[in-house]
């Protein structure tokens, strides 16, 4: 059975989905939850029940909102893909630094397929762990924000937000 909890944030509501592990398995701006559980490969899909304690997740996610850019480094994740290119491409997305967005193309060189910008893309666009595995600091080659699932208004105030912070 999988957790989850809907925090306030700066950015808005943002609700985490937790596996038995503790680990987090979903992540988003939403209050939705079955919208996140779609997310969720299928092989590690569960049904989710609302809970206080979700562990130590939610505490990371409120001291980075209270200015540590470094909480989110200690959260643990499950992300699951098809593929070997999007697993990499989002271990090497935990490695993007607050205040220090990269390009997709950027993004694809750091994942060892520097060819792959579409592919890039569609890791960040199928990202279930938003703000954890930070999709939101990767940007088209011109610096535009180009998309985010949760808006681009809260790209934008995640970006602002870690820059203020560097």
């Amino acid at each position: 059975m999988l957790k989850y909890r809907t925090l306030d944030t700066n950015a808005g509501a943002f609700t985490l989905v937790i596996a038995p592990t503790g680990a987090v398995r979903a992540a988003g701006f939403t209050e939705n939850v079955g919208e996140l559980l779609d997310l969720i490969h299928p092989e590690l899909q569960a049904p989710a029940e609302q809970a206080d304690d979700v562990g130590p997740a939610a505490g990371h996610i409120r001291s980075y909102f209270d200015g540590d850019r470094t909480a989110l480094d200690s959260i643990v994740v499950e992300q699951h893909s098809g593929g070997e290119f999007m697993r990499q491409a989002w271990k090497v997305m935990r490695d993007i630094k607050p205040g220090a967005p990269v390009t997709y193309t950027e993004f694809a060189r750091l994942s060892g397929r520097p060819a792959a910008v579409r592919g890039a893309a569609s890791a960040c666009a199928r990202n279930p762990v938003a703000l954890i595995t930070p999709c939101h600091r990767v940007l088209r080659s011109d610096g535009s924000l180009g998309g985010y699932r949760w808006g681009l208004a809260v790209k934008r105030f995640l970006l602002d937000f870690e820059e203020a912070k560097a």
